[in-house]
């Protein structure tokens, strides 16, 4: 078999390598098995991951039997991974180069790149190396052309990549192998271009490749050193961080929930959907992140990304945009495809892009009222924008939705989605009384608080069972209700937050450190949510319980990071294995904040002054 294996690797064996603009999954056995060029939404050009036989796959790993371990050069994104045979040792460096300003100035560069340097550090190690794209989900007619000096270049409808290698990569019908011998101390590189539109600039190797290597430690080391963060949990996140700048397209400032399409939430089954694209539910959240680790910069770019996108289709908001603000592509399955271990359907495109999600309103306008915090201002386009979403939520708040979790069925009364719109009016008045927000017609947005407080309070609140619940006059709890304390609506200590955490806590538990979203009959072999286990820990951190119990929370969820400290969407309880779509943002988000909050309250009880 071509790629070696009749199944794709668990999840939570691939890394992640990235230019802030693409991305790309490595496995542990140095098999590239996803990349979208060039930009995170556009067609796959390797994507064994969902099928090994269609999808096309770049392997270079040694032949035979070996074991490998691998890291993070510290700070960075690119990945080091160390294969010992039983004749040798062989280290594969992956990264896709980003350069500063001044290099690109005074060098030419290929606009994509994927550079593999590869480096015996002991003995001698036979290669097997393994070029097969597959571009546009495998449905492109290819034309192969073979050139000794400059390399391997695969055309296509729409563009072309070039291979260069100073390994000897030979064809052999629709790709390209390599069975090179390795000894100690030699260095060998292999680089693909993609040429989209104009001529390709190939890179030169050799000390090219090392420079350009040189560029991108010193580029992410530089970036990851700016983060402010003073806590226990630095490793993670910073490892956090960086991940989240991965999934973070530089030119727009939009942030995708994660690079890849349909990998299962419940393996075998069919809840695949196709995340590369950006999703307002994490908007508030996010800035709070990226503000309180000291990326202003990156964080002003995605707010002004959030209110330009949301103008475009203002007052009314869609749950999700492209990297571009542009509404998400109308969904669609590629039925021949097998899917992640005969996880069907394999969907491009994402059919909640009309959902009606009343939440995204207060996010946005959660996330633009955290520019008031750092001294920052709103222009008079943006505070437009902000002062038609109000009136939007103030006339519609009172509809049934679909809510966050996006269910595909009929609209409710969710819980959260009315925290939300409470939340929006909350923070105009804020924004208000700051002086950033003019014209707002103050007393009509009070009324409209307070009518959503008293409606959450009475209908939301299920007196027999002591606790909040997801649906107004329902019976079931879900995780958003720990948002309630995140959001200042209900202090974290208070009596009826203690009950519905204990609530969440006996229903929705699924082992230490674990918790699921919600639990019905959508929800069965769904796995742990990522995210929301980190809101339990923040929760408590906020005075839901003692800081111990928070710190123990938060470091239970750790031990289900894989080895490169990446988060998947969710958790399986059982396995511990990865599922969803990988790596999250969300499931990150979440792990920074309740981190930030820890650190905070650690920080208030280091400076409290002790009782006379």
């Amino acid at each position: 078999m071509l790629y070696g294996n009749d199944v794709a690797p668990p999840i939570g064996d691939y890394g992640l390598i990235g230019d802030c603009r693409s991305a790309a999954l490595i496995s542990k056995h140095g098999s590239l098995d996803w990349l979208c060029w060039p930009w995170f939404d556009s067609p796959s050009v390797f994507a064994a991951l969902l099928d090994i036989e269609k999808g096309g796959f770049w392997r270079i790993a040694p032949a035979g039997d070996y074991t490998t371990t691998r890291r993070y050069i510290p700070g960075t994104n690119v990945i080091e991974t160390e294969f010992q045979t039983s004749s040798g040792r062989l280290r594969l460096t992956d990264c896709m180069p980003v350069y500063n300003s001044d290099y690109e100035r005074k060098n030419l560069v290929p606009d994509r790149e994927v550079l593999r340097i590869l480096e015996c550090t002991a003995g001698e190690v036979r290669l097997d190396g393994v070029f097969a794209p597959a571009p546009n989900y495998g449905d492109c007619r290819c034309r192969w052309i073979h050139k000794p000096q400059l390399g391997i270049r695969m055309e296509f409808l729409g563009g072309a990549t070039w291979l260069r290698s100073d390994l000897d990569w030979q064809m052999r019908g629709e790709y390209a192998f390599c069975d090179s011998a390795m000894l100690a101390g030699e260095r060998r590189y292999c680089s693909m271009v993609l040429m989209e539109r104009g001529p390709a600039v190939l890179s030169a190797l050799g000390a090219w490749s090392e420079a350009a290597l040189h560029q991108t430690i010193g580029w992410w080391q530089k970036w990851s050193g700016r983060c402010e963060y003073q806590g226990p949990f630095w490793d993670e996140v910073v490892r956090s961080i960086l991940t989240l700048k991965l999934l973070n397209f530089a030119p727009s400032g939009a942030l995708v929930a994660a690079p890849t399409t349909s990998l299962p939430e419940r393996l075998g089954g069919d809840l695949n959907w196709d995340y590369r694209y950006c999703w307002l539910r994490d908007a508030s959240m996010t800035v709070t992140a990226g503000f309180g680790l000291g990326y202003h910069d990156e964080t002003e770019a995605f707010i002004e990304w959030l209110l330009h996108s949301t103008n475009l289709t203002h007052p009314g908001l869609l749950p999700m945009y492209t990297v571009y603000g542009k509404r998400a592509e109308v969904e669609r399955a590629l039925s021949d495809w097998g899917g992640y271990r005969h996880s069907r359907p394999v969907r491009i495109g994402n059919g909640a892009r009309d959902q009606l999600q009343l939440d995204v309103y207060g996010e946005v306008i959660s996330a633009a009222a955290q520019l008031d915090e750092f001294n920052k201002k709103i222009d008079g386009a943006s505070a437009r924008v902000l002062h038609g979403i109000g009136r939007y939520v103030g006339e519609h708040w009172h509809l049934p939705d679909k809510g966050i979790w996006e269910p595909r069925r009929g609209d409710q009364q969710h819980t959260h989605s009315k925290l939300m719109c409470w939340v929006a009016m909350d923070k105009l008045l804020k924004l208000r009384e700051s002086g950033l927000l003019k014209k707002l017609d103050t007393e009509r947005v009070k009324r409209t608080r307070d009518a959503i407080a008293h409606q959450i309070k009475e209908k939301a609140w299920n007196e027999k069972k002591q606790t909040y619940t997801a649906i107004f006059g329902g019976e079931e709890v879900d995780a958003t209700l720990l948002l309630m304390s995140k959001h200042d609506f209900e202090p974290a200590d208070s009596p009826r937050m203690r009950a519905t955490y204990k609530v969440i806590r006996e229903e929705l538990g699924a082992g230490p450190g674990l918790l699921y979203r919600y639990r019905d009959n959508l929800s069965p072999g769904e796995g742990a949510f990522g995210i929301c286990c980190f809101w339990a820990a923040e929760y408590l951190a906020l005075g839901g319980g003692t800081l111990d119990e928070a710190e123990t929370e938060f470091r239970a969820i750790l031990r289900y990071a894989n080895d490169l400290g990446l988060f998947g969407e969710e958790i399986d309880p059982a396995s511990g294995a990865v599922l969803g779509n990988f790596p999250q943002g969300f499931t990150h988000i979440g792990l920074i904040n309740a981190a930030l909050t820890i650190a905070e309250r650690k920080a208030k009880q280091r400076n409290r002054k002790p009782a006379a």
